[in-house]
């Protein structure tokens, strides 16, 4: 009980300094930005540690962070395995398809009504079946290995994506349309200069949403069948086994690495989008 107070006491104190840097005279520097978040996560986690040891809680239930930590350091060649199989080849191959697939896709919808008016529906229609239900039908059809996960996420990802990008490319005024074609730009001239230049915020948008539909729908796949590698192979296995620190250490791995996925996503759309508005 000791501990749970201590643990109470900890999170007045890391209020109280957030509370004054976010109001303090730096609130808006960078340093103050960071250190805000950095501050609350690490008290969140301190926090967990001392409730879970003060509280006696057995691992079944919630293993502490140090028993996570301690996991992770010797599990680590296992737990690259499984980060490969199911992110780089499953999440990034189907994200990088399913991408090129709606890009390609919404450059025919956007020259034809007929498309526009037909797939669109069916895009919501289809984005909107559960995963749980699609998801044993393409392991069925494309084997137990990394395809059919990235076949899973394809799916997932090209919807999304056909509509932000068939979105954005509507995105410029007919002002601005008829002007090009007043310079005698033929459509290509004019798709590469003004509409796809005015389409990136929306593009990236879709970019950043799949990015976490991704590397969920790789995961939630290889429940339904996988080879002896991968994280939803392994999360489901330990769940079995009762290895919860096991099955926290994939979910610390995959919540890292959807991070830094989607946290390379907004820097691109940073340096890409520069001239927007929301990134001013």
């Amino acid at each position: 009980m000791t501990l749970v107070i201590a643990a109470f006491i900890l999170w007045v104190a890391a209020w109280y300094m957030n509370v004054q840097l976010a109001n303090g005279r730096g609130a808006d520097t960078r340093a103050v930005r960071l250190a805000v978040p950095v501050i609350f996560g690490l008290t969140l986690v301190a926090m967990w540690e001392l409730i879970v040891r003060g509280l006696a809680l057995p691992m079944v239930i919630l293993p502490a962070p140090s028993m996570i930590a301690a996991r992770v350091a010797t599990s680590i060649p296992t737990l690259w395995t499984d980060f490969v199989q199911t992110f780089v080849k499953g999440a990034l191959s189907g994200f990088a398809i399913g991408s090129l697939a709606a890009f390609l896709v919404a450059i025919l919808v956007d020259r034809s009504d007929f498309l526009r008016r037909g797939i669109l529906p069916v895009g919501s229609f289809v984005a909107a079946l559960p995963i749980v239900g699609t998801a044993p039908i393409l392991v069925m059809w494309y084997g137990f290995d990394w395809q059919s996960k990235a076949a899973v996420v394809t799916i997932m990802v090209f919807f999304p994506m056909l509509v932000n990008i068939t979105a954005g490319l509507q995105e410029t005024t007919q002002m601005q349309r008829d002007q090009i074609k007043t310079w005698a730009a033929s459509y290509w001239q004019g798709f590469w200069k003004l509409r796809l230049p005015a389409a990136m915020p929306f593009v990236f948008n879709g970019l950043k949403i799949s990015s976490t539909l991704a590397l969920i729908g790789a995961i939630v796949a290889e429940f339904f069948g996988s080879p002896i590698a991968g994280m939803g192979f392994r999360i489901s296995t330990s769940v079995g086994q009762l290895a919860l620190d096991m099955v926290w250490a994939e979910i610390v791995v995959a919540a890292l690495a959807g991070s830094l996925f989607y946290g390379g996503i907004a820097l691109g759309e940073r340096w890409v989008t520069y001239w927007h508005p929301s990134q001013r």
